[in-house]
């Protein structure tokens, strides 16, 4: 699961990311790619993201210097998949990329072995980007064709990035090689998500508004069923009955916005959509992720390398990250109980959190550091172009 670095293969190298949603969507997988985009810049990557046509967005632009390809998706989704394919396929016969990434193993991974035929075996790389029930693997092998789908892929991907122990346990046993199964975590730009100091924070908290007085706890994120907020809103009450100035700062839209809102009690604040997080993470004091699901987050990254005490659930590459009681606190999906205990834990134990967050940050910036990952990219796309078997 090694990747060394090779020599130089071409200049630039080209290749096409193909992804269901890119930029201003929010997303982890779109947001991990918009992170990652300037650094393989920096190493002579020229890219160019292939994506869907949502209601609003242009057909084309070019967004931090990437060009992004937004392709229709008419009708109901085996249709929108399709007309995805069989739009790409002219434009990447256009395009000549040297390597197809393609993010998620759903339509975008159809999508580039589609195109490997095409272009004359191009040779084409998959990240799986979720794990367990709500995952890559679980999900696609519970679609119609599923199997047959995942078999294809198993012939003609060439490398599948691997983010999480947990998602290489499942490509593994579903049949896919060591030898094809590369681990390349998810990384963070350690500079921007970086502490402050402690006048710092409290300058911060009011240019944001965020009350000077009492902890912090912070939520960035999708408001959708899996990363289950409600409990978090639950058990905020007995976060306040205890420390009377607390504040939960949620951060995110989507499908449960308006739910989540007319539930929460006092010291609970909204930030909507955010498209820098850095300030607010610098203006916390606890990070917390009560997922049901994940691959590997980049929001907790993020607060980790901000040097927040994370408090998540055991899901997804989290267990990779944080020991627990060491880089942060890890608690089970899906019980709201040990979440509140938690939470109320942390609260009270200032001393603990600055340890907590001083050893995630380290942590973050031995392993997980944006340039250090693309570098392993580039070299991973560098071996397969030279031996794509």
């Amino acid at each position: 699961m090694n990747v060394t670095a090779s020599r130089s293969v071409a200049s630039p190298l080209k290749v096409a990311m193909i992804i269901q949603g890119y930029h201003p969507l929010v997303g982890g997988a779109e947001r991990q790619l918009a992170a990652f985009a300037p650094e393989l810049q920096a190493l002579d990557i020229e890219l160019q993201v292939l994506t869907r046509r949502y209601k609003g967005l242009r057909p084309f632009e070019v967004i931090n210097q990437v060009p992004v390809h937004r392709l229709p998706i008419p009708g109901p989704k085996p249709t929108a998949s399709l007309t995805f394919t069989l739009t790409a396929l002219p434009l990447l016969r256009r395009l000549r990329p040297h390597i197809l990434h393609a993010h998620e193993v759903f339509s975008p991974a159809t999508t580039a072995t589609a195109a490997k035929q095409v272009l004359g075996g191009t040779p084409v790389v998959v990240t799986a980007h979720r794990s367990g029930p709500l995952g890559d693997v679980q999900r696609l092998l519970k679609k119609f064709l599923g199997r047959q789908r995942m078999r294809t892929f198993q012939q003609q991907v060439n490398a599948f990035v691997v983010i999480s122990q947990e998602i290489d346990a499942e490509l593994a046993g579903v049949g896919v090689p060591e030898a094809r199964r590369v681990f390349i975590p998810n990384g963070v730009d350690t500079q921007h998500f970086a502490p402050l100091t402690p006048p710092e924070k409290m300058a911060q908290r009011q240019k944001l508004g965020v009350p000077a007085e009492g902890p912090v706890a912070i939520f960035t994120g999708r408001l959708a069923p899996e990363k289950r907020v409600p409990h978090l809103i639950r058990a905020w009450p007995a976060v306040r009955a205890a420390h009377p100035n607390a504040t939960l700062l949620i951060l995110g839209v989507g499908p449960e916005e308006a739910t989540l809102k007319q539930a929460a009690g006092p010291g609970v604040m909204f930030a909507g959509r955010v498209e820098n997080v850095a300030p607010y993470l610098q203006a916390a004091d606890i990070f917390v992720l009560p997922s049901a699901a994940e691959g590997l987050s980049v929001a907790m990254l993020e607060a980790m390398s901000t040097g927040l005490a994370a408090l998540v659930t055991r899901v997804g590459g989290a267990a990779d990250v944080i020991e627990h009681g060491h880089h942060g606190w890890l608690i089970p999906p899906d019980d709201p109980t040990a979440l509140q205990a938690a939470l109320l834990s942390l609260a009270g134990a200032p001393a603990q959190r600055a340890g907590l967050g001083q050893r995630a940050r380290a942590r973050v910036v031995s392993e997980y550091s944006l340039p250090a990952l693309a570098k392993r990219l580039r070299a991973l796309y560098e071996r397969l172009i030279i031996n794509p078997n």
